[in-house]
C-alpha cells in the first residue's frame, strides 16, 4: 500500500501542474480520470500484490513524460495512458 501512495502522490502533482488553457480537457474531467486511474490501481494491486513493483515503474514512465505539462489536455493524455498501462 506504500507503494500506491507513492504513485498516487506523484499523478495528484502531474493533474496539480496541469492548467486549463485548453477546453477540451476539463477539471471536471481531470477529477473523473484521476478517480478511475486510482481505482483501476487499486483493483489491480489488491487483485495481484506481487504486480505492485512492475505497476509503479510503469506510473513512474509515464508521469516522467508528462512531467512539466501545462495544460489539461496533456494531463488528461496522461491519466489514459496510465489506466491503459495499470488496465494493461
Amino acid at each position: 500500500m506504500k507503494i500506491f501512495l507513492l504513485v498516487a502522490v506523484g499523478i495528484a502533482a502531474l493533474a496539480g501542474s496541469a492548467c486549463s488553457k485548453a477546453p477540451d480537457c476539463t477539471t471536471e474531467m481531470l477529477a473523473k480520470k484521476a478517480q478511475d486511474m486510482t481505482a483501476a490501481l487499486q483493483e489491480a494491486v489488491t487483485k495481484d500484490p506481487a504486480k505492485a513493483a512492475d505497476l509503479t515503474a510503469k506510473v513512474q514512465a509515464v508521469t516522467t513524460k508528462y512531467q512539466g505539462t501545462t495544460t489539461a489536455d496533456e494531463a488528461c493524455k496522461a491519466y489514459d495512458e496510465l489506466i491503459t498501462a495499470i488496465k494493461g
